[in-house]
């Protein structure tokens, strides 16, 4: 199904898709608990994941096991506790996808973000942890990365999903014993669990939100075709050495020889054009910088299907009022939004980092120390649910800067 004609009322409205049941009044700990663990065949267990998330919420400090334990119930309870999260027989998924429902339900979301996480480590146990450079912190670092799908309006977000990146050295079979790496994972780039994480997402038919992330340095090919596939419009921040065809019949003398992106928006700075929005809640007018827009085509055997607008794209470039060369450069299927739109769409992505730096850490999204796949994401899932009990209560945080 191709989604490159999507209107904007489309693309946010709140309707397609929804849960079966109606937002919530309050938000009761014992309420969305219930419907987060109806899949949980024991009490003992839906008890045990009430008092984790209770811990996460209200424990000073690291969020570990302990001294979650110490807050809910002292030694018996942190060994209890230690079984429920790292060795018991529960599934996350299904908890997840109610949590996805819940928050849906509340907040109607605008856009699903596919944000990285990293997790430094002192170690090389933990299940992930490798060293290497990450270049949005600038240095080597011995560290987990995750991604994580949240979903995002302009009052809040809530990451929903989670997949954890593995590289080939965690599937020796020596390894992979000691971290409990289940059959079915596999090793895979960045670029890949981000992927893979949207398609899982996708799958608990949650409403089709255009799905917004950063696609630099990795193969932007294969997550487009991929997002087409599921019918998903989105919106990716690019590399400006990737290589694009032009097929805007705006820029001369452009045959279809792929060209680098930074050779494009230098080419199209006549295009550049000031974007007017309404600003959130208020309603006065905020202009933004600059935004240049060219229809281009992925080269390649891909660009060539049928049915799927790979040829369809629109490559943006957004940048300031000095004229200088783009700040930022996206590729986008939403050819037919205006460019408030986009600019919408692109502030999701801060909407995330803000509230990551604001809760992470408060709800112990990175204070997981133990070793283990299945006990790493049943912590995440439960901090997950514990960082959406946070935002329901407090969904006014002031307005976005969609301009910086």
């Amino acid at each position: 199904m191709s989604v490159v004609a999507l209107s904007p009322d489309r693309a946010q409205s709140p309707t397609m898709h929804e849960p079966p049941y109606a937002p919530p009044c309050t938000v009761s700990l014992p309420e969305m608990c219930s419907l987060l663990f109806a899949s949980l065949p024991r009490s003992d267990q839906r008890r045990k994941g009430m008092e984790y998330i209770r811990g996460l919420l209200e424990v000073r400090g690291r969020k570990s096991i302990r001294n979650i334990a110490a807050l809910v119930g002292g030694q018996a309870t942190e060994q209890s506790l230690h079984h429920f999260i790292s060795d018991s027989s529960w599934e996350w998924g299904p908890v997840r996808r109610a949590l996805a429902r819940y928050v849906v339900s509340a907040v109607p979301p605008q856009a699903w973000v596919v944000r990285p996480m990293v997790i430094p480590k002192a170690g090389r146990h933990s299940v992930g942890v490798e060293r290497r450079f990450f270049p949005e912190h600038g240095q080597m670092l011995n560290a987990q990365q995750a991604v994580g799908v949240w979903s995002v309006a302009e009052e809040m977000s809530v990451p929903v999903n989670w997949r954890l990146q593995l590289s080939p050295s965690w599937f020796a079979e020596e390894r992979r014993r000691r971290a409990s790496i289940p059959d079915d994972a596999s090793a895979e780039t960045l670029g890949e669990c981000a992927l893979q994480a949207v398609l899982e997402t996708a799958a608990w038919q949650l409403p089709p939100r255009p799905v917004v992330m950063d696609a630099r340095g990795g193969d932007v090919g294969s997550t487009v075709s991929g997002l087409l596939d599921l019918g998903m419009p989105m919106m990716l921040r690019v590399d400006d050495s990737l290589r694009l065809s032009v097929a805007d019949p705006a820029l001369k003398g452009f045959d279809t020889t792929p060209r680098p992106v930074r050779q494009i928006m230098s080419a199209s700075r006549g295009l550049q054009r000031p974007v007017v929005w309404p600003d959130g809640g208020g309603g006065a007018v905020r202009r933004s910088g600059l935004v240049t827009a060219v229809r281009v085509a992925l080269p390649g055997p891909s660009s060539r299907r049928t049915g799927t607008g790979l040829c369809d794209l629109l490559l943006l470039g957004v940048g300031t009022n000095d004229r200088r060369r783009p700040r930022e450069v996206w590729l986008t299927d939403l050819t037919s939004v205006p460019p408030a739109f986009w600019m919408r769409m692109r502030a999701m992505v801060r909407r995330v980092d803000q509230d990551f730096a604001r809760a992470a850490d408060q709800v112990g999204l990175r204070d997981f120390a133990g070793r283990s796949y299945r006990g790493w994401h049943r912590h995440v899932t439960l901090a997950s649910a514990a960082h959406a009990l946070s935002a329901l209560g407090d969904t006014d945080d002031g307005e976005l800067d969609y301009a910086s």
